[in-house]
């Protein structure tokens, strides 16, 4: 998910904090907080070290399972922030009805967070109000316009850590995601790009970037996870290189507001 140019920061301060005060984990639910409504499909994260399903992505759908892209086009400096708020509880609710009992990993937008104890609010009323637990949760921060504010975004990640809810860097090795958020964040996981893990069974220099990459992550005790995983030999090459945690359509496409396990044939 991927958005250029939008931030919230382009918004008063006292915009973003009224946003906070009267936005309401109801509104958010019904789709009220914005003049466009949409739902999540999930998608399941597997750890083939314990062959099961660890966590369910939720990823921005239209009601009648129209595609994300359809949804973000909507998105605009002046709704990103109720945008964001919106995506966490529609998540968090749809968790909750269905009894998830594994993790859930939320995408949030850099540009929508002006301040992190104001913008996790409405978040944490929705994990209280839903009775979903704080520490099953993941945000995954996800790319958009490059981010100049590296000591705000650091901020923004501890403050999230302090509360109990886990952080990742998604798409990581491609675009924006790269070597410096890892130098200068210090999330608990990272995703690494699909774009690095396509054909990477037979392709060396990919094999060596990712190795490359695994090592330094777990020197600095990040946990790594390999995102668009689509064949069994992506699928081996990563288990013995030892990427255990993995996403990817093997394993399962995005279902449609619900929670779909995944064919144990494909967890070895």
């Amino acid at each position: 998910m991927k958005f250029d140019n939008v931030s919230a920061k382009s918004l008063p301060i006292y915009v973003i904090e009224e946003n906070a005060r009267t936005l309401s984990c109801e509104g958010c639910r019904s789709g009220k907080a914005l003049d466009f409504d949409f739902t999540m499909a999930f998608q399941p994260l597997v750890d083939l070290d314990t062959s099961e399903v660890f966590s369910y992505e939720a990823l921005v759908r239209g009601n009648n399972n129209e595609s994300a892209g359809s949804v973000i086009s909507q998105v605009n400096a002046t709704n990103i922030y109720k945008f964001d708020q919106t995506c966490r509880v529609k998540a968090i609710a749809l968790a909750a009805e269905k009894g998830l009992t594994a993790g859930l990993n939320i995408n949030f937008l850099p540009g929508a967070v002006y301040r992190p104890d104001i913008c996790i609010r409405t978040t944490l009323v929705a994990a209280e109000n839903y009775g979903f637990p704080v520490k099953n949760i993941t945000f995954e921060l996800v790319e958009t316009d490059h981010v100049s504010d590296l000591n705000h975004l650091r901020n923004v990640v501890n403050h999230y850590q302090d509360i109990g809810f886990s952080t990742a860097i998604d798409d990581f090795g491609s675009g924006y995601a790269n070597l410096d958020w890892l130098a200068e964040l210090s999330p608990d996981k990272i995703k690494i790009d699909m774009a690095l893990i396509r054909g990477i069974n037979y392709l060396p220099k990919k094999q060596l970037i990712v190795s490359t990459i695994k090592t330094m992550a777990e020197q600095m005790d990040i946990v790594v996870m390999a995102e668009g995983v689509e064949t069994k030999e992506e699928r081996d090459y990563l288990y013995e290189l030892g990427v255990t945690r993995q996403q990817g359509y093997f394993f399962g496409k995005p279902a449609f507001e619900s929670f779909e396990p995944v064919n144990p044939d494909c967890l070895r």
